[in-house]
């Protein structure tokens, strides 16, 4: 547990930061529910059309919403302009504000409709008017009940925003998802206890301050509102407190040889006197409209990515075409910095433990095919809603019987254990080798290649000293040294990315 907690306490500026966005969607929750739960008590109609709509975000899990808010920002952004956020805080704090509105507004309603017509008859009798009935007799009886609202509400929202993470907004899901991705479950239980903790002491907070409202006690109701206001200022001051140094954010997608690497370029930036952010746990596609807008300074990704899901090319001209037109692609439409090629490519590629394929008759894709059918294929979340997965499929005839999605670590463990045939392996992976798996052929050449590359947000283009802090890694880092460091994360060991990082710079000589 002494690990747990080490752990723990360097999560600061990530509970600092869940405390805000989970404060703020709450805030947001309220401010929306409340004058609607009035409007409802007036009409039938708006409290059907309010509650049913609340009940329909309910039905929308919680990743799925907060990946919708990317693209209508992105939409409203050529409304409103280039200021618009489309990545981090704004779009989880719209997704978890609305996953927030129900049980308060629910709440609300139902204190209201619950109240005795004999007390709202005496306030019309008494010839107080509808503001005054409002606010000096419904108000005071429906509090205990909004309170429990928010309590739940808070519950629920403490715990989604760990999601955040995918979007780009730094939360306690940061820990969790590093944690399952690398299978450091120290990682994992920190980030737990941490959510969980902090659930907890808000509910313990605002169940005070509903039971100072039940029983007429102002001193809860205060005393619960000023420590969770000063939790809420404490995080602020935390977060926002101001830097002397210069701060870059690198974004790194959800798997390890993306964490080594972001820290790789994070310790030589550091070395070079800039104050470093990571933002951990990006999907693709965000990942690259986060480096274009700016809302992170680096990013890592890959040729073969890029020429499929953002350029929507499904041709194949060769590694040096794809490269060159690639760079000139970004600096024209986005404005990116391709700064260049790290010196390895981490290739998809379709693998099998070596005593399978032997079994199956099986070297390349070609022959896979064949057999197909009686096999079960195992991706990474994204992998078979890919561009490059449905070349393939469609160049091979690939039709498998049944297809299952799992986290890139964890496709390796389906296929030690029988619960995947055949996995979209990368090729920079250090558990081909340990874990003897081989990698069939491409004959028909229907993946293109992916060469690790380095891209510079319009922003970041121009700090030359960031230009020169990174050109020496350039093409230094053989395919060896990165599935060594790979493994080392990946594999027994068990290192994190940083040190993982560390080993890899001494290798390759920095």
């Amino acid at each position: 547990m002494s690990a747990v907690w080490t752990a723990m306490l360097g999560l600061g500026d990530k509970l600092a930061a869940h405390v805000l966005l989970a404060a703020a969607a709450i805030g947001l929750g309220i401010a929306v529910a409340l004058p609607l739960a009035v409007w409802a008590s007036r009409s039938t109609t708006v409290s059907r059309i309010a509650l049913g709509f609340a009940s329909l975000v309910q039905t929308i899990p919680a990743l799925a919403l907060l990946a919708l808010f990317f693209p209508i920002l992105l939409s409203l952004r050529a409304v409103f302009g280039e200021g618009l956020p489309t990545l981090g805080f704004l779009p989880a704090l719209l997704a978890l504000s609305l996953y927030a509105l129900l049980p308060i507004l629910r709440n609300a309603v139902t204190a209201r409709e619950q109240m005795e017509p004999g007390v709202l008859e005496a306030a019309d009798g008494v010839g107080m008017t509808a503001a005054q009935k409002l606010r000096l007799v419904e108000a005071p009886l429906a509090a205990p009940y909004i309170m429990a609202g928010i309590r739940t509400a808070a519950v629920w929202t403490i715990g989604a925003a760990t999601l955040s993470t995918t979007i780009g907004q730094p939360s306690l899901g940061d820990p969790i998802f590093a944690g399952l991705q690398t299978q450091n479950w120290t990682l994992v239980l920190a980030g737990c206890i941490a959510s969980a903790g902090l659930a907890l002491i808000a509910d313990t907070l605002l169940g005070a301050i509903e039971r100072g409202f039940a029983n007429r006690k102002p001193a809860l109701v205060w005393g619960g509102l000023a420590v969770a206001l000063a939790g809420i200022a404490a995080s602020a001051f935390t977060l926002y407190a101001p830097e002397d140094d210069d701060t870059i954010v690198i974004g790194a997608k959800q798997f390890s040889e993306q964490y080594i690497l972001a820290r790789l370029m994070g310790q030589r930036l550091e070395d070079a006197g800039y104050n470093v952010e990571y933002r951990d746990g990006l999907g693709s596609a965000v990942v690259h409209s986060a480096v274009t807008t700016g809302a992170i300074d680096i990013a890592i990704d890959y040729t073969g990515t890029l020429w499929t899901n953002q350029m929507k090319r499904d041709d194949n001209p060769g590694r040096e075409a794809v490269y060159e037109a690639l760079v000139d692609w970004e600096a024209e439409t986005t404005g990116t910095l391709v700064l260049g090629r790290l010196g390895f490519e981490n290739n998809y590629g379709l693998a099998l433990r070596e005593d399978r394929a032997e079994s199956l008759g099986v070297e390349s894709i070609a022959d896979l095919a064949r057999v197909a059918p009686q096999l079960t294929i195992g991706g990474d979340p994204e992998f078979f809603e890919r561009p490059e997965w449905i070349a393939v499929r469609d160049a091979y005839g690939l039709r498998f019987g049944e297809a299952r999605n799992f986290s890139a670590t964890f496709m390796y463990n389906a296929l030690q254990s029988g619960e995947a045939d055949v996995i979209s392996a990368y090729t920079s992976d250090g558990r081909i080798a340990a874990d003897n798996l081989v990698v069939l052929s491409d004959p028909r050449g229907a993946f293109p290649s992916y060469d690790a590359i380095v891209m510079l947000s319009p922003g970041a283009a121009t700090d030359k000293r960031l230009f020169e802090a990174l050109r020496p890694l350039l093409g230094t880092i053989p395919v060896a040294a990165m599935r060594e460091a790979n493994y080392a994360v990946d594999g027994e060991v068990k290192a994190t990315p940083a040190q993982a990082a560390r080993a890899l710079a001494e290798q390759v000589g920095f």
